[in-house]
Formats: C-alpha cells, sequence, structure tokens
C-alpha cells in the first residue's frame, strides 16, 4: 500500500469591516503613525463588531476553504480551531463553527497554542488523514483579539487585530504536508501572557481591577526570542523537508512585527529570502492564529502561490510556543 499524504485543498480569510488606523489610535493613547510604523510595520487593523465573534469569522472563512476545495459542510469529517479568543469555554469554537457551516458529520476541538495554533491544529489535521482516519479536515485560525486588548496601553493597543483565516486538508499521493516543528517552553510564561478567566485568576471584582482579562507582553524581551525561535524552527523545518533555504519559494511567518519578519528573513539569507517573504501585517496587525493562514489564503487568491511552489510556515506565541511547516502547493 502506497504511503498517504495529507495537502492543502483550498484556502479561505475573512476580515471584519470596521477599519482601525494609526491615526485613529493617535485619538485614544498618546502615540504617532510613525512611532507605530517605525516600531511594528503596521498601518491599519481591522477590529470585529460587537457581535461578531471567533466563531462567525471562523465559520467566514471555513466557508470560503470549502468552497474553493470543492468540499460539502456536510460531507465535513474533522473540524480544528487554533485560537486564544475563543467565543467562550466551552462550548468549543470548533462546536461553534460545526454548527454554523451545517458540518453534521465533523468533530472537532480548540487547539490553544497562542500564535501557534494554526501550525498545531494544521499538524494534528494532517496527522489524522495520514494515519487513514479521515478523509479531509477543515482546519481554522481565528481571533477577536480586540476583545482581550486593553486599549489604555499603547505599547500593546497598536498591534493586535481581528480576522480569520482556514484551509481543508485531503489526502494525496505526493507530499503535500512535507515537514512539521513543534515545540514549547513553559519557562517562557512570563513573556506573553492572558492571566485572566482560569482557575488561577477567576473573574472577580479584583482580576477586573488588575486588568488581568487584558494581554500583557514583554515586549523586548518577547522581540528577541521571537526572531531566535522563529528563525531556529524554520532552519530546522526546513532541513526536515529534505529542502534548502533557497528551495522554498515563499516564506509566511507569523505576522507580529515586520521588524522580527525582516530579521528571520536577513539571518536565513539576506535581502534575496526576505523578498520570498509574504506580508499583510501592515493592513491587518497581529491576529494570532490567525495570520498564517489569513496571509496563504490572501497569496492563493491573489494568484501569488502556484502548483509546485514550497512554502514555508513559521510562528511563535504565548507559552512559549513555536513551530515550523513546510507545505508543497499540490
Amino acid at each position: 500500500m502506497s504511503k498517504m499524504y495529507a495537502a492543502i485543498a483550498g484556502t479561505g480569510h475573512y476580515v471584519p469591516e470596521k477599519v482601525l488606523t494609526n491615526a485613529d489610535l493617535e485619538r485614544m493613547v498618546e502615540t504617532s503613525d510613525e512611532w507605530i510604523r517605525t516600531r511594528t510595520g503596521i498601518g491599519e487593523r481591522r477590529i470585529a463588531g460587537a457581535n461578531e465573534f471567533s466563531s462567525d469569522m471562523g465559520a467566514a472563512a471555513g466557508r470560503m476553504a470549502l468552497a474553493n476545495a470543492g468540499v460539502a459542510p456536510e460531507d465535513v469529517e474533522a473540524i480544528y480551531v487554533g485560537t486564544c479568543t475563543p467565543d467562550m469555554f466551552f462550548p468549543s469554537t470548533a462546536c461553534l463553527i460545526q454548527a454554523a457551516l451545517g458540518a453534521k458529520r465533523a468533530y472537532g476541538f480548540d487547539v490553544s497554542a497562542a500564535c501557534s495554533g494554526f501550525l498545531v491544529a494544521l499538524d494534528t489535521a494532517a496527522a489524522a488523514i495520514e494515519s487513514g482516519r479521515i478523509q479531509n479536515a477543515l482546519v481554522v485560525g481565528a481571533e477577536k483579539l480586540s476583545s482581550v486588548t486593553d486599549w489604555t496601553q499603547r505599547d500593546t493597543c497598536v498591534l493586535f487585530g481581528d480576522g480569520a483565516g482556514a484551509v481543508v486538508l485531503k489526502p494525496s499521493d505526493r507530499p503535500g504536508v512535507r515537514s512539521t516543528l513543534l515545540g514549547v517552553d513553559g519557562n517562557l510564561d512570563d513573556l506573553l501572557y492572558l492571566p485572566g478567566g482560569g482557575c488561577r485568576h477567576p473573574a472577580s471584582a479584583e482580576s477586573v481591577r488588575d486588568r488581568l482579562h487584558f494581554i500583557h507582553m514583554a515586549g523586548r524581551e518577547t522581540f528577541k526570542v521571537a526572531v531566535t525561535t522563529m528563525f531556529e524552527a524554520a532552519k530546522e523545518a526546513t532541513r526536515r523537508a529534505g529542502l534548502a533555504i533557497g528551495d522554498i519559494d515563499w516564506m509566511i511567518f507569523h505576522q507580529a512585527n515586520l521588524r522580527i519578519i525582516d530579521a528571520v528573513a536577513q539571518r536565513l539569507g539576506g535581502p534575496e529570502i526576505a523578498r520570498k517573504a509574504i506580508v499583510n501585517i501592515d493592513r491587518y496587525g497581529n491576529t494570532s492564529a490567525a495570520s498564517i493562514p489569513l496571509a496563504l489564503s490572501e497569496a492563493v487568491a491573489d494568484g501569488r502561490v502556484k502548483s509546485g511552489d514550497k512554502i514555508l510556515m513559521v510562528a511563535f506565541g504565548g507559552g512559549l510556543t513555536w513551530g515550523g511547516m513546510v507545505v508543497e502547493w499540490i
């Protein structure tokens, strides 16, 4: 029996209508367009409406991915969702997306790995397909980070936005997912975290007073660790795929900060490699687990990604978590 591989068969994405520009933020906190662009590369970000949630955005991206893959919702067998902003603790966002899509046959669950969540979910789906247990899977990254952003803190509120991306995985006789590297280091849990809401800091007057239900980040330290971690993950994922960095056609780094993306790309091979980076952080900011599938879907939609292209995807997030994956476009 020939080996079964997993390959991406369709992509989709969704962003809310509301645009929050740097000029808007200048009226909210002490900052400037020049300060934000110089330090992050962000010009604007999308903000979900009051009644628009991660499941809504994830379902919209999922519908697009299913349509592009030619898979009917009722034929979906599994839904894996990477998110750090679930609609609620339970039921999972995957359950809510399953209901919204009418994917009656599908099981599903959420993956909590912060900004690395999409790659962890994608690896989980690929393993299920390669084992022969399922024939297709919908993998979603969806975030409403505006709901956990402290809009009084200029160092963090300028960074985050809302959105979703999705892919459909199917079996293939050629390796679509060529390699995966995943990792965590819980000793770095204090670099990027959201402490409120769990059993350690449950909802209370004190947790609200202390603003524990918002994202906390040690920016300078996170930057340094992110560059090193993503560089090493990119090298190792490429090596595991049996490729050299020069063989990669496109690179999609987690869209956290343009300076991080540039630093990693330069360390991997200078300007020639940096030109292969797909970047949309200027329009969407950091959308956590949604950032990689959102960028991938846009690149597929505008024709940049073509059959045979080899795509390196790399992420890091709170935990600390990280991941690297090489995918060949079938």
